[in-house]
């Protein structure tokens, strides 16, 4: 086979035949169906994102494949990580170079990917592990035969949120849903909650870097065929309950940020947005509605179908897999044996440190304070009395 060869360019200077061969091998391939991947989503994040650029992979003078990324030090990341749910190689079926190839060629020291789609290792490796994302997607009768199914199946739960939402137009007045919304003040309304939970439950804010916000934003203003951004909102009575930012092109609607008023959290205002934005969506053509990884007790109640992609840290041989083993023993004496249990955790936390943080300073500190959280959690679950 020709080898492979990667150029890296700022996402600038590709130019319309690019686009249109980027479009052509989004078209051919229908795992690359979500807006992650659109062009459109490259050209925003690339302007926003520092550091960001586009690995063109090529052989025999002939483009086979696109990677948008970021780099971190000597660390490459997906383009708008950590807030890039699906990641991949854009390429036609088949002639993507795997995720070891990929890191191979842009001589990264490690690339970190959380759900990577498309070939991961080489020669019947398989590095990483799987994971799942879960989606409801509706079929020839729409919203209101999803809604029929799962009412019959899952009667308990909806049977729940009915009487939910009667309380809560009980309680502050009628209830209203808009969505298609793009009000940067209530884009800050949304982001406040969001940062208030981060704090709240020990994890890394992940808007305090500015410029993830700042994407948030500007996708917002992304105005495109086929292809944007947008909010949905709750009212209850005069009062806003709860808010989701989604991003949306072709038939693909992806929930992406949701957040609601903690003080309605026994009316699931969230839960009931998110069904309301189903319903009014699906009437524009929207078909697949993706809630991102499993997880949430609500998602599987909600989500008929799911597709499984890999999260996977690919080191380059040497210092740094080194070090990796050795945090691993840390934590193994730290966390009295649950070093191999954590690392999971910490990977995560890791990689969405490192992604939103710039600086040496700011990612040191992240990393202390995520250690201390996921030992801390570790800690607690060992304290917790076990049922006779």
């Amino acid at each position: 086979m020709t080898a492979l060869k990667v150029d890296i360019v700022g996402t600038d200077a590709l130019g319309e035949a690019d686009w249109a061969e980027w479009r052509a091998m989004l078209a051919a391939d229908p795992a690359l169906n979500s807006p992650y991947f659109r062009p459109e989503f490259t050209r925003v994040a690339g302007r926003i994102s520092p550091n960001a650029a586009v690995a063109v992979f090529s052989r025999g003078g002939r483009t086979v494949g696109f990677l948008p990324h970021q780099r971190r030090g000597g660390a490459v990341q997906p383009l708008a990580a950590p807030m890039n749910d699906y990641h991949g190689v854009i390429a036609r079926p088949g002639e993507a170079p795997s995720l070891e190839a990929a890191a191979a060629a842009l001589g990264a020291s490690r690339l970190n990917v959380t759900a990577w789609v498309g070939a991961t290792g080489e020669g019947g490796r398989d590095p990483g592990e799987p994971r799942r994302t879960v989606q409801v997607a509706l079929g020839a009768d729409g919203y209101e035969g999803w809604y029929a199914e799962r009412r019959a199946s899952e009667g308990k739960f909806f049977k729940d949120k009915e009487r939910a939402r009667r309380s809560m137009e009980a309680e502050l007045g009628p209830l209203r849903v808009e969505r298609g919304l793009r009000d940067p003040a209530l884009l800050n309304w949304l982001i406040g909650l969001k940062r208030e939970q981060y704090r709240r439950t020990g994890r890394h804010d992940i808007f305090a870097c500015g410029w993830t916000a700042d994407l948030l934003h500007a996708l917002l203003k992304e105005k495109t065929e086929g292809f944007g951004a947008s909010m949905a909102g709750l009212w209850a009575g005069d009062r806003l309950a709860a808010v989701e930012y989604s991003l949306h092109g072709g038939d693909q609607y992806h929930f992406w940020f949701p957040g609601y008023d903690p003080a309605l959290s026994r009316c699931s205002p969230g839960i009931l947005l998110s069904m309301d934005t189903m319903r009014l969506a699906s009437a524009l053509g929207y078909r697949t509605f993706d809630f991102g990884f499993e997880g949430e007790h609500y998602k599987k109640y909600f989500c008929n179908a799911s597709r499984t992609v890999r999260e996977a840290l690919i080191l380059r041989p040497g210092l740094g897999t080194a070090v990796s083993q050795a945090a691993v023993g840390t934590l193994n004496l730290a966390g009295q044996g649950r070093g191999e249990r954590l690392r999971a955790s910490v990977r995560r936390r890791w990689a969405a440190i490192e992604a939103c943080e710039t600086t040496p300073v700011a990612r040191m500190r992240g990393a202390l304070q995520a250690a201390g959280a996921a030992l801390a959690k570790a800690r607690r679950a060992s304290t917790r009395p076990v049922p006779a």
